[in-house]
C-alpha cells in the first residue's frame, strides 16, 4: 500500500500541476469571466437580506411603521428572487464550459493516442486505455460542472458575508473568523488522504475494464466455454469488483471523524455568538438585537458556503489523481512523427520503388535486434516474397515497411524518399496493407470498405469486392453490402473476413501493396481464384507478399529467405530450390 502511495506521488508530481489545470480553462477565459460577474452579483444580492432583516427588528417593527415593513419585506422578496435567477443563469453557463473543456480534453487525448506508435498499444491493456478515455475524464465532469460552479459561487458567498459581518460589528466578526484556519487544516489532511485512494481506485476500475474487455468479448466467450473457465473467470472478476467497493467506501470515507469536528464546530457558532453577544450586553458598546440576529441570519448565510468551500477543496484535491492518469499519457512521446515540411508525392506521381538500406531495429533498448543490417531493392511493378522461420524478422519487416515502427538504423526509402521524410497521408496513399489478423469494424460491410476511400462509388466497391472474390457472397446476403459485419467482423469467417480486408485495401487503389499472410485463412480453391484475380490487378503496382505457405509465392520475380533478422537467401523459387538452402529445407518441411 506505501508503495503504492509512493508511485503515485512520484506520478502526480510529475505530471500535474495547478498551472497545467487551469490552462484547459484558457480558452474559454471570456465566458468563465462572464459567469464570475454573476456569482459575485448574485452574491452582494443575497447580502441585502440581512441588512434588511436588521433594519425589520430596530426599525419598522419596534415604530410600528407597516409602510417600512412592506418596503423592507418587499425588498427581501426581490433580492431572494434576482439571486435565484442569476444563480439559475450562471449554473447553465457553467455546465456548458464544463462540458465543452471536457469536450476538448477527450478529443485532445484520442488524438495524441492516434499518432503513437504500435509499441505503446502492444504493450497497453485495451481495457485501461478506454478506463483513462471514458473513466477517469468522466470523473473530471464533476469538477469541470458541479464542483468548478460551488467554488465560484461559495468563494464569492464567503468572501461577500466576510465583508459583511464585518461591517455588522467587527468584535463579533473576529470571534466567527476564528474558526476558519482550523477547519482549513482538517479540510487539507482529510484531502490529501483521499487523493491517494481515488488513484488506486481508478487503477481498479481499470483492471475491470480490462476484464470486462478481454472475456466479454465474442472470442473470450468461446475461449471460457470451450475452456470450461468460466466459474474461475467469474471468481476472478468478483475479486476485482470487491477491491473496487472497498476502495470506493475508502476514498469516500477516509477521514470521515476529522471532517465530522468541522461540522459539529460550524453547528456550534450560532450558540457561541449568541453567547458573546450577551457579554457584550454589559459594556458600553453593546451589539442590538438587531445586530445579533442579523449575525445569526449572516451565519447561517455564510456556514453553507464554507462548508461547501471545505468539500469542494476536499473533492478537487481527489480529482489530482484522475488529472495524474489522463496527463501521463497525454505525456507519452509521439515516436512517429511528421516533419515540418514533408514530402508529398501526388497519386499520378508515385512509381512503387521500395528501397531497404542497412535497415537495424530492435524492439526495446537491451533486446537483440529483430532485424540487423537488412539491405533490399524492390524494383516498381514487381512481386517479391518474403519468406523465413518463425522469429526470422518477417512480420517486422511489415511493420517498418507501414512505419508502424521507425527504424533505429539506416533507411527505408518509397521511390527514393525516405519514409520519415514522407507526409504521413502520402504514406498511406503508397502503402496498402492486409494484414493476416484482419479488422473489421462494427459496421456494415459498404461501410467497411468505404473506411479506405469514403468518396468511392458502388461500383468502384463492387469491382475491389470482385478481385477479392468476396462480390458473390456478399450479394448473397439478405441485406447485401447494407450487412452488419458483427463486432470484429465476427459474422464472417476468417477467410471472408481477408478478403473484405483485401477488397478495403484494393478500393484505395495503392501504388505497393504489402500482404502479411492475407491468404492463410483461404481454401486452396478460393487462394488460386484470387491469386489469378490479384495477377491481373498487380499489372503496375508492386507487390511484397509475408509468406509461410511457399505454395502462394512460386511465381514471385524474388523471393527474399529472412533468419535471425537478416537476409541470408535471394532468387527465384527455381533457384533458390536447387541451392539446397535454407529456402529448400522449408519446402521440405512444408
Amino acid at each position: 500500500m506505501t508503495d503504492d502511495l509512493d508511485a503515485y506521488g512520484d506520478l502526480a508530481a510529475r505530471h500535474v500541476s495547478m498551472r497545467r489545470v487551469l490552462q484547459l480553462f484558457t480558452p474559454h477565459r471570456a465566458r468563465i469571466a462572464g459567469v464570475v460577474a454573476l456569482m459575485v452579483l448574485a452574491s452582494a444580492i443575497g447580502l441585502a437580506g440581512p441588512f434588511l432583516l436588521r433594519a425589520i427588528i430596530d426599525e419598522a417593527l419596534p415604530q410600528q411603521d407597516l409602510a417600512l415593513l412592506v418596503w423592507l419585506a418587499g425588498g427581501m422578496i426581490a433580492a431572494a428572487l434576482a439571486s435565484a435567477g442569476i444563480g439559475a443563469l450562471q449554473i447553465v453557463l457553467s455546465t456548458r464550459i464544463g462540458q465543452a473543456i471536457l469536450h476538448d480534453l477527450r478529443v485532445r487525448l484520442y488524438a495524441h493516442l492516434q499518432s503513437l506508435s504500435l509499441r505503446f498499444f502492444t504493450s497497453t491493456r485495451t481495457g485501461e486505455v478506454q478506463s483513462r478515455i471514458a473513466g477517469d475524464i468522466a470523473g473530471l465532469q464533476s469538477l469541470m460542472t458541479e464542483t468548478a460552479n460551488e467554488l465560484g459561487r461559495s468563494l464569492s458567498a464567503v468572501v461577500m458575508t466576510a465583508v459583511a459581518i464585518l461591517l455588522l460589528d467587527w468584535r463579533l466578526a473576529l470571534f466567527v473568523l476564528l474558526i476558519v484556519p482550523v477547519t482549513v487544516l482538517i479540510s487539507a489532511r482529510v484531502a490529501r488522504l483521499r487523493e491517494a485512494l481515488t488513484y488506486q481506485q481508478q487503477a481498479r476500475a481499470a483492471d475491470m475494464s480490462a476484464a470486462v474487455e478481454e472475456t466479454l468479448s465474442a472470442p473470450g466467450i468461446i475461449l471460457a466455454r470451450t475452456m470450461g473457465r468460466g466459474p474461475w473467470l467469474t471468481q476472478r472478476f468478483a475479486r476485482i469488483s470487491h477491491d473496487l467497493a472497498r476502495l470506493e467506501v475508502r476514498s469516500h470515507t477516509a477521514g470521515e471523524w476529522q471532517w465530522s469536528l468541522i461540522g459539529f464546530a460550524l453547528a456550534t457558532l450560532p450558540a457561541l455568538t449568541l453567547l458573546a453577544g450577551g457579554v457584550l450586553m454589559g459594556t458600553g458598546n453593546p451589539a442590538s438585537i438587531g445586530t445579533l440576529v442579523a449575525m445569526i441570519a449572516l451565519q447561517e448565510q455564510l456556514l453553507w458556503p464554507f462548508e461547501q468551500l471545505l468539500e469542494v477543496g476536499r473533492d478537487t484535491r481527489k480529482t489530482r489523481a484522475l488529472f495524474a492518469r489522463v496527463f501521463e499519457y497525454l505525456d507519452k512521446p509521439v515516436e512517429i512523427t511528421e516533419r515540418a515540411d514533408p514530402v508529398r508525392i501526388p497519386r499520378s506521381a508515385m512509381r512503387g520503388a521500395v528501397q531497404l538500406d542497412h535497415v537495424c531495429f530492435a524492439y526495446a533498448e537491451g533486446s537483440g535486434p529483430a532485424l540487423n543490417d537488412v539491405s533490399l531493392s524492390i524494383p516498381a511493378g514487381s512481386h517479391v516474397a518474403i519468406v523465413g522461420p518463425t522469429g526470422s524478422g518477417k512480420t517486422t519487416l511489415g511493420y517498418l515497411l507501414a512505419r508502424l515502427y521507425d527504424v533505429e538504423s539506416g533507411a527505408i526509402r518509397f521511390d527514393g524518399v525516405d519514409l520519415r521524410d514522407l507526409s504521413l497521408e502520402t504514406l498511406s496513399q503508397m502503402l496498402g496493407v492486409v494484414s493476416q489478423e484482419p479488422y473489421l469494424l462494427h459496421a456494415s460491410v459498404a461501410e467497411n470498405l468505404r473506411f479506405a476511400r469514403p468518396e468511392a462509388t458502388e461500383a468502384e466497391m463492387i469491382a475491389a469486392a470482385k478481385v477479392a472474390q468476396i462480390h458473390d457472397h456478399i450479394a448473397a446476403l439478405p441485406e447485401g453490402y447494407a450487412t452488419l459485419v458483427g463486432e470484429g467482423g465476427f459474422r464472417f469467417s476468417g477467410g471472408e473476413k481477408q478478403r473484405l480486408a483485401l477488397a478495403r485495401t484494393l478500393l484505395r487503389d495503392p501504388p505497393i501493396l504489402l500482404l502479411d499472410e492475407a491468404t492463410s485463412a483461404l481454401d486452396t480453391g478460393t487462394e488460386r481464384a484470387m491469386s489469378l484475380a490479384m495477377d491481373i490487378m498487380a499489372t503496375g503496382r508492386t507487390t511484397i507478399t509475408i509468406a509461410h505457405r511457399l505454395s502462394t509465392i512460386r511465381h514471385a520475380d524474388l523471393i527474399v529467405v529472412m533468419q535471425g533478422g537478416r537476409v541470408i537467401e535471394t532468387g527465384t523459387h527455381a533457384a533458390l530450390a536447387a541451392a539446397g538452402g535454407v529456402y529448400a529445407g522449408l519446402l521440405g518441411g512444408a
